[in-house]
């Protein structure tokens, strides 16, 4: 790419090479951080059994446990996504994978609910916190052309870490203790904490709008590219309250109904990793078979997302494709509640549940990311993030209330089941939204102006 004469937005930097080395740099560690949080969020959903079988407590009463873990989620990625905006993705990201690190390590000392509730609180802040930056850093840094396939990849590592949380889980704990699951989730982002800060860029998008131009000129000199950090052309700071900022020129319907997706795919997804490995156990499926459901549900969405990430790439109306996705996992996910006792049964209905319902979800994550634009886009992330964590928080409770009720595996499937649906409803909805908006910018000014009278 030669020089240009005049502005150029950064779009057309990454569009004018090939996915390099550099972005590469960029979204492999982005990919580690989602594969660890994924690890340390699921962790708990594994060892639950057995500490309450430690402690002598009731399995119901980790309905709370997973919820208040899932809350300081939310929480964090409200709060690191509007700091991720106003100081940019870098910092917020160290500061957030140093917060998970340290407390999951500290985990293995506490020896009763009430701590247990605490320290789960503050790693689900750091856990949450660190969504917003690496789904805002690897969107920003990748072409447009690929943009929804790599930022699915990428957040494919959440259920990847929580695939190798199953596998390690399931040997670890018999011969260690529950103890070695944290002991793991917690020292992996505290040996990743330097790579970060020593490798990974702050986003070129947040260092142009800042100003910071010799920052830029060094990004673009990582990069190869000719152009001069003066000609990228900055997009304009939010005029308003960022939060304020995802409701005005026409975002409100498309900001409520992804707000809805999440909410509808977290309390699915949650629900289903949190109480598969209790429930099946109770139907009489063995602990082993229980735990590699969870993962096999984590390795059939990151299938999912790989399949589903390339169909919305090629798709000139992806919403269709995640909609029709979202309602066939709700019958894998009802299947689940059918499986008899039998692993085998258990297993195939977790894997395609994960492959179309998980694996939609992830694929929505990189059209959140798509949806806005710099100014925005981590808040946009982080709140849309921070509203699924309210499915997901609601997901494990209900799931505890419902099993306390003496619920069986049928109906609390089917009820989960019902709730992929509701995201593919969703989903067909924010499809005519973003064809509006689309028109509506298309619509040249004369025409509006003539229009208005």
């Amino acid at each position: 790419m030669s020089s240009p004469s005049g502005p150029v937005g950064f779009d057309s930097v990454l569009d004018a090479g090939r996915l390099g080395r550099f972005q590469l740099g960029v979204i492999v560690p982005c990919a580690l951080v989602a594969m660890i949080d994924g690890f340390d969020t699921q962790s708990i959903g594994l060892v639950a059994p057995d500490i309450a079988a430690d402690w002598g407590v009731r399995p119901a009463t980790f309905g709370l446990v997973f919820g208040i873990g899932l809350f300081g989620g939310l929480l964090g990625a409200f709060l690191f996504g509007l700091t991720s905006d106003r100081y940019g993705r870098k910092p917020n990201l160290l500061v957030a994978v140093g917060v998970f690190g340290v407390v999951t390590l500290l985990t293995p000392v506490v020896d009763s609910v009430p701590e247990l509730l605490a320290v789960r609180f503050v790693t689900g802040l750091g856990l949450g916190g660190a969504l917003p930056g690496i789904i805002a850093l690897t969107s920003e840094y990748t072409p447009a052309r690929r943009r929804a396939t790599i930022v699915g990849l990428m957040f494919c590592g959440f259920p990847l870490g929580a695939v190798l949380g199953g596998l390690v889980a399931a040997r670890l704990i018999p011969v260690l203790g529950w103890q070695a699951v944290f002991y793991v989730g917690g020292g992996l982002p505290l040996l990743l904490l330097p790579v970060l800060a020593l490798r990974l860029p702050e986003s070129a998008r947040f260092l142009a709008m800042a100003g910071d131009h010799a920052g830029l000129g060094r990004i673009l000199r990582r990069m190869g590219s000719p152009v001069r950090a003066e000609d990228i052309e900055a997009e304009p700071a939010a005029t308003r309250s960022p939060v304020a900022s995802l409701f005005t020129d026409g975002r409100a319907p498309g900001t409520l109904l992804l707000w809805l997706v999440m909410f509808l795919s977290l309390l699915l997804a949650y629900l289903l990793t949190n109480w598969i490995p209790i429930v099946a156990r109770q139907t009489g499926v063995g602990a082993a078979s229980a735990i590699l459901g969870v993962a096999a549900l984590n390795f059939g969405g990151i299938l999912g997302c790989v399949t589903l990430g390339r169909l919305t790439d090629r798709s000139r109306r992806p919403t269709r494709v995640l909609a029709v996705a979202y309602v066939l996992g709700g019958l894998a996910i009802a299947a689940i509640g059918q499986s008899g006792g039998s692993g085998g049964t258990l297993l195939l209905a977790c894997f395609v549940a994960g492959l179309l319902s998980l694996g939609a979800q992830l694929c929505t994550v990189a059209l959140i990311a798509g949806f806005y634009e710099t100014a925005l886009r981590a808040t946009g992330v982080g709140w849309s993030v921070g509203v699924g964590r309210i499915g997901g928080i609601v997901g494990p409770v209900l799931g505890g209330l419902l099993v306390a009720a003496g619920m069986g595996a049928p109906s609390l499937f089917l009820l989960t089941g019902l709730a992929s649906v509701g995201a593919a409803v969703a989903m067909f909805a924010l499809g005519t939204v973003r064809a509006a908006r689309r028109a509506s910018a298309e619509v040249p000014t004369e025409r509006v102006l003539d229009a208005g009278g």
